[in-house]
């Protein structure tokens, strides 16, 4: 992460920014975010970023009104300035800090907003994927919500990586390819392209919208056995941008035949 942070729409060092404990966000990790790929200072997809925070925040009932969304690109280009991040990554999140109805401590009834930036991710040329054994729950009031309660998502993230893999494919309580535990899943078969649909429980992922809206592809609800079938597979975020699998489970790809890049 970078030396400073905007909290509040206030530049400070990350040590100096705290959340409510008794608060909703700091005792169940109620909160919104999103992270944004940063190009020559400019976040990429911003439009669609702030629509899904937007979106999300109602689903939530998180409240915005005190951050327009001139006031929190303001405060994302002064962060972007002060920390030199040029091309980088950053992620705004939205906390409540409003009080818990389940206990009865005081709170302001306010939202807090933290930007933070890091450097750009770099490029898996080697990732390897595996099967997680988490399931995702597709039936979960908070699919398709980007949320701070992201628990479940890093605790097969972490099981992968201590297997020794970069990322795993989870799948839902009906058998059916959801995503990776932090990106979107692609795969290509005979050259058309294929991508879980959101009925699956998949994430509507920034970077996924813009590859439908530029590719033809086919959203579907299909098993886990089309992945060691298919010629290539792909993840997709805002940190990874497209990342090309080199290895399923002790599948190898050769990734020079297969670029997404050529596909669109």
């Amino acid at each position: 992460m970078h030396k400073f942070i905007s909290f509040n729409q206030q530049i400070i060092s990350p040590e100096n920014a705290s959340i409510g404990a008794m608060s909703v966000a700091g005792l169940y990790g109620k909160s919104i975010f999103t992270t944004l790929a940063i190009n020559d200072f400019k976040p990429f997809l911003w439009e669609k970023h702030w629509a899904r925070l937007s979106n999300n925040a109602k689903k939530l009932a998180i409240d915005l009104t005190p951050f327009s969304e001139r006031a929190v690109t303001a405060a994302l280009d002064e962060t972007l300035f002060v920390n030199k991040a040029k091309n980088a990554r950053a992620r705004i999140t939205f906390f409540d800090e409003t009080a818990s109805e389940i206990w009865n401590f005081p709170a302001p009834r306010r939202t807090s907003l933290l930007i933070t930036t890091a450097d750009a991710r770099k490029n898996l040329e080697n990732l390897r994927l595996t099967v997680s054994p988490f399931r995702a729950n597709s039936m979960s009031p908070l699919v398709n919500i980007k949320s701070g309660n992201y628990l479940e998502k890093i605790l097969a993230f972490d099981e992968a990586r201590k297997r020794g893999f970069d990322e795993a494919v989870q799948i839902n309580e009906r058998g059916e390819i959801v995503s990776a535990c932090l990106a979107n899943i692609f795969w290509l078969k005979n050259e058309k392209l294929f991508t879980p649909s959101l009925k699956t429980g998949c994430l509507a992922g920034t970077t996924r919208e813009f590859l439908l809206e530029n590719q033809r592809c086919a959203e579907v609800e299909a098993s886990l056995t089309v992945l060691p079938e298919a010629d290539a597979i792909f993840l997709t975020s805002a940190g990874l941008k497209i990342a090309q699998a080199a290895e399923f489970d002790g599948r190898f790809f050769d990734c020079r035949k297969q670029k997404l890049t050529r596909i669109i």
